[in-house]
């Protein structure tokens, strides 16, 4: 799989999620910075890391969503090319409208920094092959804005079309008492109708090996490696 990281201005997750790719791909990504105006030719993967682009100014992901490299990357998942968004990068994609909602102040009107329990949903994407639907894995969070919020009939065609790809829960898999920011539907990730564009806020990349806390994150990663479907 040929994978590309795009970094923004304020992004600081891109080395975490290079060396998840390099890990279970076994190939080093393309570095793409966001003035570009194109993707490296047979591009399999774009992912868009956390951080605080442009500071985070007038609302998270806003800025970046207008990046010239933003229309490679619309165009990209246009033709069924697969896009990751992590916690900023989830933030990009609503606001570059590749997925429907937005991000909110988390209902407690703090950031959040800590471990988190998910539940997995569908197992049949790129992005989840490596695990079992109902799974409960630990990750990381670490937002002040995660709190997903859409009207009423968005949240229901996403339920409806099983489009909700984590939810938040504890570690007894109850969603209600693990949802750490007051997403709706305890929603931590969803997927776009094609399934080929996954934003989350959790952060898998940084639950990749026993030495900084688990393994948890690493089928994600694992999943999109032996993804033989990519554009």
């Amino acid at each position: 799989m040929k994978s590309a990281v795009i970094t923004f201005p304020g992004s600081n997750r891109e080395g975490d999620v290079i060396r998840a790719l390099r890990q279970a791909t076994g190939h080093d990504p393309v570095s793409i910075w966001h003035q570009d105006a194109d993707l490296p030719k047979g591009t399999d993967l774009v992912v868009l890391p956390g951080g605080f682009s442009y500071g985070d100014y007038l609302r998270c992901g806003a800025i970046a969503a207008r990046a010239p490299v933003m229309d490679a990357v619309r165009a990209h998942a246009a033709r069924g090319g697969l896009v990751l968004g992590i916690c900023n990068g989830f933030q990009i994609l609503v606001e570059s409208g590749l997925l429907p909602g937005v991000l909110m102040r988390n209902a407690g009107l703090k950031f959040i920094c800590k471990m988190q329990h998910l539940k997995v949903g569908r197992t049949d994407t790129a992005f989840t092959s490596h695990y079992s639907t109902g799974d409960i894995i630990k990750v990381a969070i670490a937002h002040g804005e995660g709190n997903y919020v859409a009207d009423a009939e968005t949240i229901a065609r996403l339920e409806g079309e099983n489009r909700v790809a984590f939810r938040y829960c504890d570690a007894q898999g109850d969603t209600k008492a693990g949802n750490p920011n007051g997403s709706l539907n305890d929603i931590a990730g969803i997927y776009s109708e094609k399934l080929n564009v996954l934003g989350m806020m959790p952060h898998p990349e940084n639950l990749i090996e026993t030495l900084v806390g688990g393994t948890d994150g690493r089928g994600l990663f694992e999943s999109l490696s032996a993804y033989r479907g990519a554009a």
